[in-house]
């Protein structure tokens, strides 16, 4: 397979895509795993839509998805504001 998952980077997702993720206008979806998302769609074309062919795509794009998510949940605890004024 010459498109294999590739090791989790040094720079984290929610790292790479805030700022665009800050920026973008909030009827505007972004999604930093997309690009798992698209190497498994085209796993999945590439094999006739064999999922066990796909299933290392597949795994890949929930790990980014799950990490994304954690990352996302503890930035906006950091810049939570507090109920009643201190």
């Amino acid at each position: 397979m010459a498109d294999a998952p590739k090791a989790p980077e040094e720079d984290s997702n929610w790292k790479k895509g805030s700022s665009q993720f800050s920026n973008k206008r909030y009827s505007e979806y972004f999604d930093p795993c997309q690009d798992a998302a698209n190497k498994s769609l085209k796993c999945l074309r590439r094999n006739g839509g064999d999922r066990e062919m796909c299933q290392d795509y597949f795994e890949a794009y929930k790990e980014c998805k799950k990490n994304w998510m954690e990352e996302m949940k503890e930035e906006k605890r950091k810049n939570a504001k507090p109920w009643f004024g201190s």
